[in-house]
């Protein structure tokens, strides 16, 4: 399944809404999404996984990165409405401890 990425930015929260599957062949899209909202004037940013339905460990990395480049860049960094396939990943990893994570 393909990755589709949208954008909702506003000056407090910079939405990036993500559906389908995300893996190594397309995790370089979902960082360049993150990198360019954690660039933008906003207080945070916010990923939507309500349609994301797997994620690897190559995605996991993306997440991971993204939380660190945000306290570099003094924002908040979230993902919400993650699935329950997804949050067992994340779970499991520990990355729920490193990233504000809600589940849908």
């Amino acid at each position: 399944m393909d990755l589709g990425i949208s954008t909702n930015p506003t000056p407090e929260l910079y939405t990036i809404k993500v559906t389908g599957e995300i893996d190594i062949s397309n995790a370089d899209s979902l960082r360049n999404a993150i990198d360019l909202a954690l660039e933008q004037p906003t207080e945070a940013v916010e990923l939507d996984f309500a349609q994301v339905s797997y994620i690897d460990s190559t995605g996991i990395g993306v997440l991971v990165g993204a939380a660190h480049h945000a306290v570099d860049h003094g924002k908040r960094f979230s993902c919400t409405n993650v699935q329950p396939q997804v949050m067992r990943v994340v779970q499991l990893l520990g990355v729920d401890q490193e990233i504000s994570i809600t589940a849908a």
